[in-house]
């Protein structure tokens, strides 16, 4: 035998070889039962992190859609606003223009009778001078059987003017 076998210590070396493979030996069912059971819990995770993501990015996409719908509606509503107020300008303006000319017309009609009503005045002040003139004109100049003829002929003239 060589001489490195009768040392005690390459006795002891492979007394520890063997302890640690009969341990391994031993062990490994254990070990790698839970290496594979963590590797089963990492996969699971890494699945559940996936269809998270996934889920996420759905999410994500439906909530872009969403937005992108609410933004065209919203530029609907704009539009469609824009356009009610254009003609609600529209038809404030013919309304004022409206509005001005029957106020115009109001006016006009107004000036008409206040200029019918002036008439009128003017015509009975001239009337109401003219008989003033003509009754200092009978008093003094006619006699009274001329009077008595005048107001007999007035009156019998009244009948046909008042209808």
């Amino acid at each position: 035998m060589p001489g490195f076998m009768r040392e005690a210590e390459f006795w002891v070396l492979i007394a520890f070889v063997i302890a640690i493979g009969f341990l391994v030996y031993k062990a490994r069912g254990t070990i790698t039962g839970g290496l594979d059971q963590r590797g089963a819990r990492i996969k699971a995770e890494l699945d559940e992190a996936r269809r998270l993501r996934d889920e996420a990015q759905a999410q994500l996409a439906a909530f872009q859609r969403k937005q992108r719908d609410a933004l065209t509606e919203a530029e609907g509503i704009i539009a469609q606003a824009k356009t009610e107020a254009e003609r609600l300008a529209a038809q404030g303006a013919r309304d004022l223009e409206a509005a001005i000319e029957r106020r115009r017309r109001l006016a006009v009609e107004k000036i008409a009778l206040e200029e019918q009503k002036a008439m009128a005045d003017l015509r009975n002040t001239a009337v109401d001078v003219a008989i003033a003139a003509l009754r200092r004109v009978l008093a003094e100049d006619l006699d009274a059987t001329r009077q008595s003829a005048l107001i007999d002929d007035a009156i019998a003239a009244l009948p046909p003017t008042l209808h």
